[in-house]
This record gives structure tokens, C-alpha cells and sequence, in this order.
């Protein structure tokens, strides 16, 4: 694909073939010893999680993420330590109108390969990001942002749809927030990976300079990065993607990778903590699991051969009434994980228990003869087929057995029968957005700290999950309490979405689990990376 320039700059071609992924990490065993230019040990760092592309119009995924926010700019960032965010690139955001946010970049912003960082880029990655608007993409997080201005090299002006967003400043460090280079990038359809990596289209504390897709990503520290977070404790990262964590327990217990970080069964945390060769590092929780169902082509949903709304509502009723979130996190996870009875996580300002009193037994454990009575009233009769869908490689190796224990608890109670099937997250990424699955598995690691991000993406008309849930009320009370100044308003609003999305069930929350990184004994900075802000930082870690 080619691209015009539409601006001042100078374009330098950095090629970074994948076949110098290897030579990268020739000597990047921790035991190797492997030194920076500057003296500092290189880093390995090994993960299960699957990018499914650089480009931030087109994922919303925290395998993504995790790249992006190593290589990419952001208008506003979270400091390590902190929920809350300020500046990065910029020197000054605010409100300069009720409906108009102003940012202010710093002067003399430069990309790795060159070409000037201005407000022409900012406006063109927002713009990209809304013209774009892909399925599995985060434009639903813009659904506030009318049009971006550039006046000038330095400024830009969000122009919003809603006044007083109490919101938008944190979707600026979002999924949605990366900023990227017009000159490397489409402006109407998402860029290659390779287009990226050689273009050397980056400007965050690293640069990308090798990519073998999913198996491994080298990265060298950015030395004209200008951003909130500072210069990389690091000078070079590797990433190893692993397709199973048996393996990346193996080689962070052995001294092969200095950092394992999503993820690693409970099991294999557990038995790590006991173990004098590596370091267990916990972090805030924020991570969610929970069942979609497609309002479509669940059983008896709105394009299925026997439609009806009220049998469709049944049966995620009857799931409700019928899961047992105690068994799977102490069988499954071990006590990593905790019941979650709504759609807000326990610790975040407005988050309740709206599904406790509703469903099982008022109490948060299961009750059968509920769910049959629920069904009955609804007139179905018959066992009900329920094909339900996971991924066996992203949210963790224990998804088999967490799915294999709702399938079997579905089936005890004499209501269902689950065919329960598994697909690679590249793929089941695709499907999960086009209809494929009827029911299925998904986890959220939040983009901010704030209840909102628990709402917005799920319960939006046009939302991320694409699974054809509509309620107008509550699509007005999202967009009420984003611009809600009033803290005890705004929560009151919050506590009103979980009480009618708890009656209609779009998804059925299951879990809420904490961060954990396992790393060598000498690796420093993982619990300064490991905060509230979600977002797993490389230029925190140092080794020796």
C-alpha cells in the first residue's frame, strides 16, 4: 500500500525484516548476560497473550495494547503509580469551552523515523480511527468526539458532541488514544504490520526493531521519546510469545526469560510463590471474565428459526440462575480470582451486586429449581442447546477448565446441553464479532480506572461487543453519566445502569481477578509497572 505525504517531514525507511527476529534474540537468556549499549542487561520478557494487529484502529485487545503502549504517543497517560492521568506528549489539556477540549502538544515532536509529530497527526488518528470504525476495533469509545481541529503545529481541539465529559481526558490514554504517523498509515483502512515496523512509525519509549507475528518482537529504547514516563530504565526488550504457559512457567523458573506476564495457570502461580528462583509480583485487580450472548443467534434469538424475545431472555436467566462463581474461582483459579456479581468490579466508585439478589439463590450460589421454573414460565419445555464458545490461548490455561466446569454445571441441572467448542484468539476475535458464536467467553482489562469503562464499551447502542444488545434508557444513562459533574449523581446513575443491565443480561459477569508478573530475583520495577492503570509498562524493568 501506498501513501502521500500531507505534511512538512522527511521520510526514512527503516527495514526491519523478520528474518532479524532470531539474530535478536540470539543471546537473550537471562543467564546469557547480555548487556545493553549503555551497560544495562537486556530484558526477556515471555507472554501467551496474541497481538492481533499494531494498528490501534484495529484492535481492542490487550495483547495489542500491550505493543502499542510501548511504541506509540498518547495525548494523556497514566504515571506510574496512579489511576489518574496527565499530559504526556502535551504540554496542557482543558477545557477551553464546555464542548471543546484543548490540548497543546510540545514543540518539536519527531517520530523514530524522522518526520515531524504535530497536531495534523493527532487529528488524522482520531479521524482514521472513526472513518475506520473496525469491528474489533475501539472507535465506540469516541462516540463523544464530533470532529478534531489542528489550528496550528501545537494545538488541537476536540470538538464534543456532549458537554462537561468527564471521560474523554482518560479515553485520550485509551485503545483509542494512540497517536500514529499520517505519513505511514491509511487514512480509510488499517496498515499492515510490516508496513508499520518498517516505516519505524513510532514515537513512544521503544521502537519495534524486529516482528516475527506472535513469536517474537524485538525493541530497542526510543532516545527521542518526550513523554511523561521518561527514558527506559531498559535499552533492549525482547518479547517471546509462547502458544502454551506450561512452557513460559518452565523457562521464567529456569532462568531462560527474566519476566512471565499473562499468563500463567493458578496452579502454576501457585506453585511459583513457593519457589526461591523467581520473584511473584501481584498487582490491583480491574480483570473481568464474563459470558456474551448474541441477541441474534442465541437460542431463540432474533434471527433464529424459533425468535422470541421472552424465551431468548429465559435462557440467559436460566444461565444466571445455574452458575456456580464460587466452584470456579477455588477449583479453577484458586482463590486468583473472586465471584463478581455485577458488571463494575468490586473497589471502582459505583459498583454493586445488581445480579446477586436477581439470580441462584439471593445469595450468590446456584439454584436449579429457579432456572427450571424460569424456563417453564417461559413455555420451554425441552432441554435447551446452548453452543458456547472460548479461547484457549488468551485468557489464560485455565479457560478449559473454567468453560469445561459452566458446561458441566449448565448440564447437571437437567436444562441444557452445552456443546462447548475453542478457537485461537486471531481467529475468535473475527468470529465472536460476525455472528459465529451464539454464546461465548470474554475477558476486559480495563482501558481507565473508572466504572464507565465497564459500561460504555458493553451497553452502548453501537457498542464493542456487537452482539445486537439495544436498550435506548440505557444507552442515555451511559451518555448521562459521563457528563454528570456531580460525583454523587454520577454514581447514582452508574448504580441504575447495573440494576437494568442485571435484568436483561447482555453478558453474564463471572470473575474479577488481580495482576500477576513472575520475574527473575534481580528484575526491578515490575510492582512499579504492575498499578491501577492497567498498563504493563517495559521501560520500568531493569535487571541487575
Amino acid at each position: 500500500m501506498a501513501f502521500v505525504s500531507t505534511r512538512r517531514g522527511r521520510y526514512i525507511g527503516v527495514t526491519a525484516g523478520l528474518a532479524a527476529a532470531a539474530l535478536v534474540l540470539a543471546g537473550c537468556s537471562s543467564s546469557g548476560g547480555e548487556t545493553t549499549d549503555g551497560g544495562a542487561a537486556a530484558l526477556t520478557i515471555g507472554t501467551t497473550d496474541k497481538v492481533t494487529t499494531l494498528d490501534p484502529a484495529g484492535s481492542y485487545d490487550n495483547g495489542s495494547f500491550a505493543v502499542q503502549n510501548q511504541v506509540f504517543p498518547f495525548l494523556m497517560n497514566t504515571p506510574y503509580g496512579s489511576p489518574d492521568v496527565e499530559p504526556d506528549i502535551a504540554v496542557s489539556a482543558e477545557y477551553t469551552t464546555p464542548t471543546q477540549y484543548t490540548v497543546t502538544l510540545k514543540p518539536g515532536l519527531v517520530w523514530a523515523n524522522g518526520n515531524e509529530l504535530t497536531s495534523s497527526d493527532v487529528k488524522f488518528s482520531f479521524d482514521r480511527q472513526l472513518a475506520i470504525a473496525a469491528d474489533n476495533g475501539p472507535s465506540s469509545l469516541l462516540y463523544n468526539l464530533e470532529s478534531v481541529d489542528a489550528p496550528d503545529d501545537t494545538t488541537v481541539v476536540f470538538n464534543l458532541l456532549a458537554p462537561d465529559d468527564q471521560i474523554f481526558p482518560q479515553i485520550l490514554s485509551s485503545p483509542a488514544g494512540p497517536i500514529v504517523d499520517e505519513d505511514s498509515f491509511s487514512a480509510t483502512e488499517l496498515t499492515a504490520d510490516d508496513e508499520i515496523v518498517d516505516a519505524n512509525a513510532f514515537a513512544g519509549q521503544y521502537v519495534i526493531t524486529s516482528y516475527d507475528f506472535n513469536n517474537l518482537i524485538g525493541y530497542k529504547a526510543n532516545p527521542d521519546y518526550e513523554g511523561l514516563l521518561g527514558a527506559a530504565k531498559t535499552d533492549v526488550v525482547n518479547v517471546k510469545y509462547y502458544a502454551d504457559s506450561s512452557n513460559l512457567k518452565l523457562d521464567v523458573q529456569e532462568g531462560n526469560i527474566d519476566v512471565a506476564f499473562r499468563s500463567l495457570s493458578a496452579t502454576d502461580v501457585e506453585d511459583l510463590r513457593g519457589n526461591d528462583d523467581v520473584k511473584v509480583v501481584d498487582g490491583p485487580g480491574g480483570e473481568i471474565r464474563y459470558i456474551t450472548f448474541n441477541f441474534d443467534t442465541q437460542p431463540f434469538g432474533a434471527k433464529t428459526a424459533e425468535a422470541d424475545a421472552g424465551k431468548a431472555l429465559a435462557v440467559r436467566q436460566a444461565v444466571a440462575d445455574l452458575v456456580d462463581r464460587d466452584e470456579i474461582a477455588d477449583q479453577v483459579y484458586k482463590g486468583t480470582y473472586t465471584p463478581l456479581y455485577s458488571y463494575v468490579p468490586a473497589g471502582l466508585t459505583g459498583a454493586t451486586e445488581s445480579l446477586m439478589g436477581l439470580y441462584g439463590d439471593g445469595a450468590g450460589a446456584p439454584d436449579a429449581d429457579k432456572a427450571e421454573a424460569t424456563l417453564t414460565a417461559a413455555g420451554i419445555t425441552e432441554k435447551v442447546g446452548l453452543n458456547l464458545q472460548y479461547s484457549n490461548d488468551h485468557y489464560g490455561p485455565s479457560s478449559g477448565d473454567e468453560y469445561a466446569l459452566v458446561k458441566d454445571q449448565l448440564e447437571a441441572s437437567g436444562l441444557f446441553t452445552v456443546n462447548l467448542q475453542t478457537t485461537e484468539w486471531v481467529q475468535y476475535s473475527k468470529d465472536r464479532s460476525s455472528d459465529v458464536y451464539p454464546a461465548y467467553q470474554l475477558g476486559w482489562f480495563p482501558d481507565y480506572s473508572d466504572a464507565d469503562n465497564y459500561l460504555t464499551p458493553f451497553f452502548l447502542t453501537e457498542n464493542f461487543l456487537k452482539n445486537h444488545y439495544v436498550d435506548p434508557e440505557v444507552n442515555d444513562l451511559i451518555l448521562q453519566q459521563a457528563v454528570t459533574v456531580d460525583p454523587d449523581a454520577r454514581t447514582a446513575l452508574i448504580e441504575e445502569i447495573q440494576d437494568k443491565v442485571a435484568t436483561q443480561l447482555s453478558t453474564v459477569p463471572l470473575l474479577q481477578g488481580a495482576q500477576v508478573a513472575v520475574t527473575g530475583t534481580t528484575v526491578t520495577g515490575a510492582t512499579d509497572t504492575l498499578d491501577a492503570s492497567f498498563k504493563f509498562r517495559y521501560a520500568a524493568l531493569a535487571k541487575g
